[in-house]
């Protein structure tokens, strides 16, 4: 099948058999779609011919999701334009259309400097512009550590990020969706229109097809989640398919929603003598009533803040980085968004006695009042994983089998202190190396293994396994941002057990019968 929009798959395009993960599949074909009719064409001819069809963004998933398993693999890359901008008088917000190869660099860059390519834009999309220019700042708030990620990647997986404690993730912010099916039919789904009632749902395509169904229904985690299909009993239907990771159909735009800029965001970087009191912290910050939005609680142990101090040392990277003393055991950042001067400064003393009172010392601090010193205190947030990732691309050099092994779990509020003592107990006695670092604030911790060896890799999978039951008992999730791709299948079985994935694969069915879409994800492919 090898034309214009499709080619077939030769040695140049190798980069595209792999994501994040590291894991590496295969593909006959590869198309880079410029328009929804070009997804069209595509998905057609795949189910005229049986073909499989991964959808992939800018692949910096580390689930495997994007991977191709054959078939035909369809990146939206060059699908990277905005399209438009509205206001909507009912929900006093911008909403901005885009396409999902978009990149969420980008859109921060259009944001922050109010420049937009409007060519091809409406009138009514000018004048809108013209309005925001006069309303101040806005932001698309989710914040996953990756902003090269694709706006269509993070509705795929439902992504979040540090923000997301007081915002939410992904899905809160799509206003609407046009949608490719995997017979080539196109549908429109917009919040607030296409409702599911009772489970039940009828959409139409644009063509006029009905599509009906009725959505099983399954209890859902009550902790931030991104594993399996959405469901709830009356639920926008738009709902399903973000985080549905490709599988349902093929997102070809998107308005998403934005929300005004904070005056001021400050953020705080403390440092405690151990990781109970840091924990303690955490506690007492949920609890406090700061008048001032909490946006992030993010936690990096003490094993995190060692691997950066030796990374200080031989990387020139991070020798600029603020110095780690010696007492400096355990850190956790806050980030406060709010209206005032007044306000922050406020809400800043409550933290600062609450630092005190759970062990810490107002002298361990780094404190970011301005948007140069907050960067320098994000720009340590993301230094844990960097690090990890440079250790492991120095290790690939000898054993190119070597990854990291990050886990994505979350647990209940009841659940944070002993799922900590837990990681910290099966790490030690296993001898493997591993930092734990994350969104602490929603019980959400990333346990990043760093395998030495064949044998460190095959402990730490089967550590992982454990963890990953262990969770699941507590009432939590195997993935709480990151989805389950091709990589956490068998955990998705343990934590809803096998007959929820039979009611998953029957939605699938309804609106993918042949399993044409990124086949693998979420559950096992079944051929």
């Amino acid at each position: 099948m090898t034309s214009t929009l499709v080619n077939d798959m030769e040695n140049e395009y190798d980069q595209y058999l792999n994501d994040e993960s590291r894991t590496v599949g295969k593909a006959d074909y590869i198309s880079f779609p410029t328009s929804e009719d070009d997804i069209v064409k595509i998905v057609s001819y795949a189910k005229k011919n049986n073909e499989k069809v991964t959808v992939q963004g800018a692949l910096t998933g580390i689930t495997a999701g994007a991977v191709p398993k054959g078939g035909i693999i369809l990146n939206v890359s060059k699908m990277n334009k905005i399209t438009g901008l509205r206001y909507d008088e009912g929900k006093k917000c911008f909403l901005l259309s885009i396409q999902p190869g978009v990149l969420l660099s980008e859109v921060r860059k259009a944001l922050d400097n109010l420049d937009f390519d409007t060519k091809e834009w409406s009138d009514d999309s000018t004048n809108a512009l013209k309005l925001l220019q006069k309303s101040g700042k806005w932001f698309f708030t989710p914040d996953p550590t990756e902003a090269s990620a694709s706006i269509g990647g993070m509705a795929a997986c439902n992504a979040s990020g540090a923000r997301s404690f007081y915002y939410g993730p992904t899905r809160n912010y799509i206003d609407s969706a046009r949608i490719v099916l995997s017979d080539g039919s196109k549908v429109k789904l917009r919040r607030g229109v296409d409702k599911v009632k009772n489970l039940k749902f009828t959409v139409k395509t644009d063509s006029g097809k009905e599509v009906k169904g009725q959505l099983p229904y399954y209890v859902m985690p009550d902790v931030k989640n991104a594993s399996g299909y959405y469901v709830k009993k009356d639920m926008d239907l738009l709902d399903l398919f973000i985080g549905s990771e490709g599988t349902l159909g093929i997102i070809t735009e998107m308005e998403i929603q934005l929300t005004p800029l904070p005056n001021q965001i400050w953020g705080v970087t403390s440092f405690f003598p151990s990781e109970k009191c840091a924990i303690d912290f955490v506690y007492a910050v949920r609890e406090a009533k700061l008048d001032v939005k909490v946006a992030a609680i993010e936690y990096f142990n003490n094993k995190a803040l060692n691997l950066i101090r030796k990374q200080k040392e031989i990387t020139m990277a991070f020798s600029q980085m603020q110095d780690l003393l010696p007492n400096y055991h355990t850190a956790i950042y806050v980030e406060l968004h709010g209206d005032t001067y007044e306000e922050l400064s406020k809400a800043m003393l409550k933290i600062g006695e609450l630092i005190v009172k759970c062990g810490g010392n107002e002298k361990d601090n780094w404190l970011a009042t301005n948007p140069i010193n907050l960067e320098r205190l994000i720009a340590f947030r993301h230094a844990t994983p960097e690090c990890v990732n440079l250790i492991i691309s120095e290790r690939k050099k000898k054993n190119p089998h070597i990854t990291k092994l990050g886990t994505d779990m979350a647990v209940p509020d009841s659940e944070l202190k002993g799922i900590v003592d837990y990681y910290d107990d099966s790490i030690s006695q296993s001898g493997l190396q591993a930092v734990m670092f994350g969104h602490i604030g929603s019980n959400h911790i990333h346990v990043n293994i760093l395998p030495r060896g064949d044998n460190d890799y095959n402990k730490g999978k089967s550590m992982y396994l454990k963890w990953s039951d262990h969770v699941v008992g507590l009432g939590g999730t195997i993935s709480a941002e990151h989805g389950v791709g091709k990589l956490k299948t068998a955990m998705l079985v343990e934590m809803y057990g096998k007959d929820n994935i039979e009611k998953m694969r029957a939605i699938k069915k309804i609106f993918d019968p042949d399993s044409i879409l990124n086949s693998g994800n979420i559950f096992k492919s079944e051929n």
